[in-house]
């Protein structure tokens, strides 16, 4: 029985350690992003990966409720995990294309101030016990969205220095501050108390069909605002 019950406490874990896998894996691919495998770059593989590790993300949370094995091992191999698939690999994308158009300039390595500002955005979210059903700051899989979509959009419609860093400082300030910002986590289906994730529903769904995955740029532009309203 024991087996078996620590069989069942690791699944949860299990399932993170696959988001971390991942994320790895889309490093390696963010750090190649201009070579080509097939009909996709290296750039757009590390997309794919950081949206499985995301989907794991998702699901091991889920799965621990479900079993009732939430543990605190659990919630800081989450957070190393999400530090890595949403902080360190977004920063590997960034850095890659700024070495793409600035081969050996030092202000390329601010890109990895993403994965810094992930992690203490990680870390103040661990010991914060307000953050239940809102949070303080972005969320660090929204910053990821964000630099997928950033990304997609500078190989589509060319490469924006200035524009690059001033992102990079602007993401990094929302994860670490404390402007309240909306989750999902809904105690009702209610359109009047989730107008505002409802409207977010149809505007990605909007962006994406319009401008494919330069669509999750947007998105995250606009839940940002969203949440400045909802304040």
């Amino acid at each position: 029985m024991k087996v078996l019950q620590s069989i069942k406490n690791n699944i949860p874990n299990s399932i993170t350690c696959l988001n971390l896998m991942a994320g790895a894996t889309a490093c390696i691919y963010a750090l190649n992003g201009t070579a080509q495998y097939g009909t996709l770059n290296g750039f757009q593989v590390a997309f794919i990966f950081i949206c499985i590790g995301a989907i794991f993300d998702f699901c091991d949370g889920l799965v621990a409720r479900m079993l009732n094995t939430v543990s605190a091992i659990g919630k800081e191999l989450d957070s190393l995990s999400d530090c890595v698939t949403f902080g360190l690999a977004p920063s590997m994308m960034i850095y890659t294309m700024l070495e793409q158009h600035n081969p050996g300039c030092l202000c390329n390595y601010a890109a990895f101030l993403i994965a810094v500002f992930g992690a203490v955005r990680l870390a103040k979210f661990n010991i914060d016990t307000t953050q239940a059903t809102s949070f303080k700051g972005m969320p660090i899989p929204a910053n990821a969205i964000f630099w997928i979509g950033y990304v997609n959009f500078c190989i589509e419609n060319g490469y924006t220095g200035v524009g690059t860093f001033i992102a990079i400082a602007a993401l990094s300030y929302l994860m670490i501050c404390n402007m309240p910002m909306f989750s999902f986590k809904m105690k009702s289906f209610g359109i009047k108390e989730n107008f505002h994730r409802y409207l977010l529903v149809v505007l990605t769904i909007a962006f994406v069909v319009c401008f494919g995955v330069t669509g999750l740029f947007y998105t995250i532009v606009a839940y940002t605002i969203l949440s400045l309203i909802k304040k």
